[in-house]
């Protein structure tokens, strides 16, 4: 068993169970106390648990670091799917769209009608690969730094291509959706680029995965009241929901 599917029935585990033993993960997967204990720590680097004596407990909260692409593009596979397909059933022929980065929002672009028209704009190299072969959409792409795995454009270029383009509709990537933190990132440089997506466009929409749900990442982008709605695949917790509804916020959840 790969690494990736390791780490995503760790915390599969951790969801029905607040503590579970090094023995059980070893026991669960079928490989050694050592590798699991490998994971743990690779999982809490990135935020996904903490480690206790003898095993692992789950964690609500916490920066810790993004996992990488190709670990996070194997994880919640039909998950994200669904809130791809239900964002795409809100956009309409003719529309300006952008798409953000991130594994979500790639199944934004993937679940596109083919007969789709209209212009989408997007800092994902991704995103765009995935639209260019429609022939009735026209894709805008922004130039930038480019982040590897993700293949993500970033910086004051990417920035000032999304503050001259007035949008219809965003697709927003996310690191965590909270109720205190509000919509937070790991990439610094990718923050001031989603700002200015949020101001150019009609309606924005975070795209989150319900791991996301509660997890606070390094760096702020904005209030839960400076977005439109959230698309994920679980209903929030009800403190995320109400201060969600109370903003005025769209919640799909797809779940």
């Amino acid at each position: 068993m790969l690494a990736p599917e390791r780490h995503r029935r760790i915390r599969e585990a951790l969801r029905d169970r607040s503590v579970v033993r090094t023995e059980e993960f070893a026991a669960m997967l079928g490989v050694s106390a050592e590798t699991v204990r490998r994971d743990l720590v690779a999982l809490e680097r990135r935020g996904s648990l903490v480690r206790v004596h003898g095993g692992a407990t789950s964690v609500v909260g916490g920066s810790g670091e993004e996992a990488p692409f190709a670990e996070r593009s194997g994880t919640d596979r039909e998950a994200k799917a669904a809130i791809g397909r239900a964002a795409a059933e809100l956009v309409r022929p003719g529309q300006t769209l952008i798409i953000d980065v991130g594994t979500t929002a790639l199944e934004a672009a993937r679940a596109l009608p083919q007969d789709h028209y209209g212009v989408v704009a997007t800092c994902s190299l991704l995103a765009a690969a995935e639209l260019a072969g429609r022939p009735r959409v026209e894709v805008l792409v922004a130039g930038g730094r480019l982040r590897p795995g993700d293949l993500a454009c970033s910086g004051a270029d990417t920035a000032g291509f999304f503050a001259d383009l007035n949008a219809d509709v965003a697709f927003l990537g996310s690191g965590g959706v909270d109720v205190a933190a509000g919509l937070t990132d790991y990439h610094l440089d990718e923050v001031a680029t989603r700002r200015v997506m949020i101001a150019n466009t009609v309606r924005s929409y975070v795209l989150a995965d319900s791991r996301k749900l509660g997890r606070v990442a390094a760096h702020r982008v904005c209030g839960l009241d400076d977005f439109d709605g959230l698309i994920t695949d679980e209903m929030p917790s009800p403190a995320l929901r109400e201060a969600l509804e109370d903003s005025g916020g769209l919640i799909v959840a797809t779940g």
